[in-house]
């Protein structure tokens, strides 16, 4: 059948089983969206404030449903303005296919209007980037595309698609989509058998996981498998609902802002078994002191990632769900309880820190919201206290249902991300926690909200200053408070009305009660304002450069 260029790539869409479109339209992509137009009965499209909230929306989509997010933009500033989307998913591993217009074949290369050279400037910052200059090549990039953000490691791809093949004519076929397939190109039987006997060798194992636990499907295998060899559980930031909150030898977070049990596991561990984690230095510290009386074991699909900050004793490279299949099957169930019975006592003398400082102390205005919230309900940060009071307070107990900004620290992801979750999951509610200064930077998103009816409740955690940044100045910067008092007079529940939702301001726990109920009720997106004190710090915390386990437990005021 012959197609313009503009409709193969919607017949592409279809065809990948993409219903949902996040983007803004213009000049060099009125091709795409007229053929969208011919097509809105199959694809739906959530028009953004900005192209960076949907970019991010089509990052929280692809993190909360497991299939790619998709974002159109035009060429020039729509295009630039999809860059920290992109960033943010690429350092989290999130397939996103991002679809850019470009000028024409005849005026590429001479600066005309609007013409940027997307292509190089995300090359670095996606899984692999496209430019199409002619439309016979635009359903076979297509397909690539959507494969190469899947496979193995997922992670964005952008296409560049000229206006010209955009509008001309040729030829589609439709193709059933390639089957994507766990990566184990690499894994080896020997790397296994190695595995295996390190295991079974072992008498106080831990477990490390990070967001390879959630973008393979492997929450389940990993619980299996902790039990079957006694080990406790840590998780990064990003794994936060591969083991259950409520998993009995959950230790918690490592690292910055990991729990004292994490810690004390991993310092007396004799073999460590990294899955699906990247090592970051938020997690190691001072790299040339982690865990130095324990063998490590990292199991994970990308080889990029072995020894890369850690030198492991052993490593398996291969699809995370697959590895710990084979293995839960091969090693030796361990029966002595000696270990997770201490990991018990652990728990029991070092319960989680909060300050109680404040009105509304972070932790119980956390928990306040999460007692009103079934598993299934979707949170989604945005980046500073708020979202690390989030990861330590807020029980995750279910995959995808934990999204935040890790790698990059993408302040103003969180409007759009909560979009992009409750577009994906109509059926879930979506919260926001954000702070003050993130929320600011992406705020006009709460009218894509307001426009699609979405019954998201945003909570600002509001302390009136960049309290992150502000308690590195507190505890490292002799107290010089520059430029983190922000004093910005904004009347939240006229910003929420203004925009055709509901706002709430709180002041105390009792306010914040109430509110909430009667949030609760309403349809809608919601905006709840809790005013918290400036000097409540994210407690416990590894200053830069301190061993993992060099925990300060406070800072004075």
């Amino acid at each position: 059948m012959i197609k313009t260029g503009a409709q193969i790539v919607m017949e592409c869409l279809i065809e990948q089983g993409v219903d949902t479109v996040f983007g803004y339209p213009g000049g060099t992509v009125i091709d795409l969206y007229d053929a969208l137009y011919e097509y809105s009965d199959r694809l739906d499209h959530v028009i953004s404030a900005h192209e960076q909230g949907a970019a991010h929306a089509a990052d929280g989509y692809a993190r909360s449903t497991g299939k790619p997010g998709v974002v159109f933009a035009t060429s020039g500033p729509g295009a630039t303005n999809l860059v920290t989307g992109l960033a943010t998913a690429y350092m989290d591993s999130v397939p996103v296919v991002a679809i850019t217009g470009n000028v024409n074949i005849n005026n590429l290369g001479t600066d005309a209007f609007q013409e940027i050279d997307i292509y190089g400037v995300t090359f670095p910052i996606t899984k692999y980037s496209f430019i199409v200059k002619d439309q016979k090549d635009i359903a076979d990039t297509i397909r690539r595309a959507f494969y190469i953000a899947q496979e193995g490691r997922p992670g964005p791809v952008l296409v560049d698609i000229l206006k010209n093949a955009q509008a001309g004519k040729t030829e589609f076929e439709p193709k059933v989509p390639r089957e994507i397939m766990p990566k184990n190109n690499r894994l080896k039987v020997d790397d296994i058998e190695e595995a295996t006997s390190m295991i079974n060798e072992s008498k106080k194992p831990v477990i490390f996981a990070g967001g390879g636990v959630i973008a393979s499907n492997a929450s389940e295998a990993l619980v299996r498998f902790a039990d079957r060899i006694g080990a406790p559980v840590s998780l990064s930031m990003m794994g936060l609902g591969g083991c259950p909150a409520d998993y009995p030898y959950f230790t918690g977070m490592l690292g910055m802002h990991g729990t004292k049990v994490s810690s004390n596991a991993v310092t007396n561990c004799d073999l460590l078994i990294v899955a699906g984690a990247r090592m970051s230095e938020r997690v190691t510290g001072n790299a040339k002191t982690f865990a130095t009386h324990a063998k490590i074991l990292h199991i994970d699909v990308d080889p990029a990632e072995i020894n890369k900050v850690i030198p492991s004793t052993k490593s398996v490279t291969g699809d995370l769900k697959t590895v710990l299949g084979i293995l839960e099957k091969k090693v030796e169930q361990k029966t002595d309880e000696t270990w997770r019975n201490q990991i018990l006592e652990w728990k029991k003398e070092y319960p989680p820190v909060a300050e109680n400082i404040g009105e509304i102390p972070p932790y119980r205005l956390i928990k306040a919201v999460e007692k009103r919230m079934d598993e299934d309900t979707v949170i989604v940060t945005d980046v500073g206290q708020h979202q690390i009071w989030t990861a330590q307070y807020y029980s995750i107990k279910k995959p995808r249902t934990f999204i935040s900004s890790g790698g990059l620290g993408t302040m103003g992801f969180g409007m759009g991300a909560a979009i992009g979750a409750q577009k994906g999951n109509p059926g879930k509610k979506v919260v926001l926690f954000t702070g003050d200064g993130s929320f600011q930077m992406n705020c006009n998103e709460f009218v894509t909200a307001v426009m699609q009816k979405m019954n998201i409740l945003v909570v600002v955690v509001n302390n009136g200053v960049l309290g992150m940044v502000r308690q590195w100045q507190k505890l490292m910067y002799n107290r010089h408070y520059s430029q983190t008092t922000l004093e910005r007079k904004i009347d939240y529940v006229k910003f929420a009305e203004a925009f055709g939702g509901r706002g709430f301001n709180v002041n105390t726990m009792e306010e914040l009660e109430t509110a909430l109920d009667e949030a609760m009720q309403t349809e809608g997106p919601v905006i709840l304002n809790a005013n918290i004190d400036m000097d409540v710090n994210v407690l416990p915390m590894v200053p830069p450069g301190n061993k993992y386990n060099q925990q300060i437990f406070k800072i004075e005021v």
